[in-house]
């Protein structure tokens, strides 16, 4: 059977307008308690606002500084005590409340939202021990377990990329390099790497000087014995390319027979502009 409707006053309806905003619970409460409407139900002015169309805005905005999980004494008890760890915060609170649907992650969220400071960075502090401090791992566990040992180095195993003194690798110019033990000026590590056919040359004949660097006679940059490697001038280097616009044969495409000859000739055009820039000078 259909109900009874519900008739409201001019003022009443003006007052339940201007209050829709509020939550439904205040909302009822409160128009019950001014204007005496016993008669009057929840449900009722639920339907009201929505046959009228009264927007009462999004949730957010309604329930802004407003705890709708937890009352007044409730949240009292959690702000004295949100310093507590989780696990003690959830069992204090239930213990005090009989609240089961209270979660931790419900408390965690709580202390986010409200900003409540806990004392703790969540960072172990200085001079902090762990709980497993000189334990050693059960067998068969973590590291100890078959499949982890399996593939575990070795004692005594060297990485394939170990750069032990004396080891070997090749520049991205062709050239080879040796680690020595000399200290990296860069760096200030122990051992650098230097141009071994230099290092090989420089063993056997001394010093390169200043003004001069080693040139490849066979072409064969790997080729570090200082026989392979003649010492010329700087000078002489864009002859040996071929000159400019590449005018001459260069020394490092001619063929075997013919690198004696372009040395020498490369070698006499050097010559010879030296001796005209000195007589124009």
């Amino acid at each position: 059977m259909k109900g009874r409707a519900i008739r409201y006053s001019a003022e009443e309806m003006a007052w339940l307008e201007e209050s829709r905003l509020m939550v439904i619970s205040d909302y009822h409460r409160a128009f019950v308690e001014r204007f005496g409407r016993d008669d009057v139900a929840l449900s009722h002015l639920n339907q009201l606002r929505k046959r009228k169309g009264w927007k009462v805005g999004r949730d957010g905005a309604r329930y802004k500084g407003r705890l709708r999980t937890f009352n007044s004494e409730e949240t009292k008890w959690l702000s004295d005590n949100r310093t507590l760890p989780i696990k003690e915060y959830l069992a204090g609170f239930q213990a005090v409340f009989d609240r089961p649907d209270v979660t931790e992650r419900k408390l965690h969220a709580l202390r986010k939202a409200q900003d409540w400071k806990t004392g703790r960075t969540g960072k172990f502090e200085k001079g902090n021990e762990p709980h497993n401090k000189g334990k050693k791992c059960p067998e068969g566990v973590g590291g100890r377990h078959p499949n982890a040992r399996r593939t575990q180095f070795k004692k005594g195993n060297v990485p394939h990329n170990a750069q032990y003194l004396g080891h070997e690798r090749v520049s991205k110019d062709g050239y080879v390099e040796i680690s020595v033990d000399e200290t990296n000026p860069h760096t200030g590590f122990e051992r650098r790497y230097v141009l071994k056919h230099r290092w090989v040359w420089e063993k056997a004949n001394g010093p390169v000087p200043d003004g001069y660097a080693l040139k490849c006679l066979d072409g064969n940059k790997l080729n570090c014995d200082p026989s392979n490697w003649e010492l010329v001038e700087r000078g002489l280097l864009p002859h040996l390319n071929g000159g400019r616009h590449r005018k001459h044969l260069a020394y490092d495409e001619a063929a075997p027979e013919l690198r004696p000859v372009v040395m020498t000739q490369a070698k006499l055009r050097h010559r010879l502009g030296k001796v005209r820039r000195k007589l124009s000078a």
